[in-house]
């Protein structure tokens, strides 16, 4: 199906122009008919047509944007449209273009014959393994509307909790680049013309005078260097996360480091146990729905230990037993996924660890903050005052020459 664009007169002979979708341009003179319409010209819109959004690959939309497509989507279908009406009507009520041209490609398989979990493969980026599969899980037990619901709460879920952390570190984050700037516009700016005024003295200067002025001159010659540096430094970090042994390496640091290891973990196992009982409850089997949350996981060391979780419970081991003797999960998740499996409620056992682990996570990082802006508000003062005893010092010593 492509989209043409017409001018047409409408029942009072007035001209009008817009977008339509057809499968040709017969077909589009048929559509604009049905509406009361007189088609004038129709032609194809080359610019807008299906087959040229198609290859959006790496169009990506943000979270907010895939809960209302969720959420529109539940709501459309539950009233009885078709699924490619559906999307149609989606993509012309919606703000954002990505959102647009990602649902009107979609669309546009759809038409073509293709399931929607297929249809969303053909865009990666946009969909998430995991989206997709709850989706297809939808299709195939034909309760896709109460499927896309579930979807949808759980990605409120994800949202809040990454809402969260986000405003959590705001105040943080300003007051770190804010005292960076503040120490180095006086080390870099001040401290060298205050340094003018001790020039001329023979007496020697105090030590913490001199340590600023040598801090101070290197900031004055070195500072760009050093920025750059840094900077050259993060890029070259960036690129070494894209391969996979130098990324495996890091992230099996991050474990090991105390306080960055036991977020990493809360979060990922939070991630692991909603996404679990979403494609559980949506008719996911539970070899694939493992396999497709190992590849939702942001951590490589534990995305490994869940394949290997999948492989032995395609084996006929229960989840709890490879999880149990990995030693990484927090032994709640485990316990609670053992009562589940032994008890028949999975599901309910892992929507109880996500809640809780993401409860452990929102604490976890709202006592860190509790000690980093203190901390910073005291290294801030301590930098400040040696800043200003090593500028006075010297001047107190010259009223008692005096």
């Amino acid at each position: 199906m492509s989209a043409f664009i017409y001018i047409a007169l409408d029942r009072d002979g007035r001209q009008v122009k817009g977008r339509t979708e057809a499968d040709s341009v017969k077909h589009a003179r048929r559509v604009l008919r049905e509406q009361g319409l007189v088609p004038v010209d129709v032609s194809e819109n080359i610019r807008d047509s299906p087959q040229d959004i198609a290859a959006p690959q790496r169009t990506r939309f943000s979270v907010n944007d895939r809960i209302l497509l969720t959420q529109l989507l539940a709501a459309l279908l539950d009233s009885g449209l078709p699924i490619d009406d559906a999307l149609g009507a989606i993509a012309k009520q919606s703000s954002s273009k990505n959102l647009e041209t990602t649902v009107l490609a979609l669309r546009a398989k759809v038409v073509e014959g293709h399931s929607l979990e297929q249809g969303m493969g053909f865009y990666p980026a946009a969909f998430p393994a995991d989206y997709a599969a709850t989706i297809g899980a939808g299709e195939q037990t034909r309760h896709l509307p109460l499927v896309l619901r579930r979807l949808a709460e759980h990605l409120e879920r994800q949202q809040e909790v990454a809402q969260k952390i986000k405003v959590a570190a705001i105040y943080p984050s300003i007051l770190i680049c804010v005292s960076i700037l503040v120490v180095g516009g006086l080390l870099t700016f001040v401290v060298p013309e205050v340094v003018l005024v001790f020039a001329d003295m023979d007496a020697d200067l105090p030590l913490i005078t001199r340590a600023l002025i040598a801090v101070s001159d290197f900031a004055a010659a070195w500072g760009v260097a050093c920025f750059g540096m840094l900077l050259a430094i993060w890029i070259g970090l960036h690129r070494a996360m894209r391969h996979e042994r130098f990324k495996r390496a890091v992230h099996r640091l991050a474990l090991r480091v105390p306080l960055v290891g036991a977020l990493v973990i809360d979060n990922d196992s939070a991630r692991f146990a909603r996404t679990l009982s979403v494609l559980l409850e949506s008719g996911v089997n539970m070899v694939p729905a493992l396999n497709i949350c190992s590849r939702s996981a942001a951590n490589l060391c534990l995305a490994e230990i869940l394949k290997d979780a999948a492989a032995r419970v395609r084996e006929g081991e229960n989840l709890s037993a490879p999880l149990r003797e990995a030693k990484l999960f927090p032994p709640l998740l485990v316990h609670l996924i053992a009562n589940g499996e032994n008890s028949g409620e999975l599901s309910t056992m892992l929507d109880t660890a996500a809640n809780a682990h993401e409860r452990s996570l929102r604490t976890k990082i709202a006592v860190m903050l509790g000690f980093i802006e203190p901390a910073l508000i005291l290294g801030m003062g301590v930098i400040v005052f040696a800043i200003v005893l090593g500028i006075l010092l010297p001047i107190f010593d010259m009223n008692q020459l005096v």
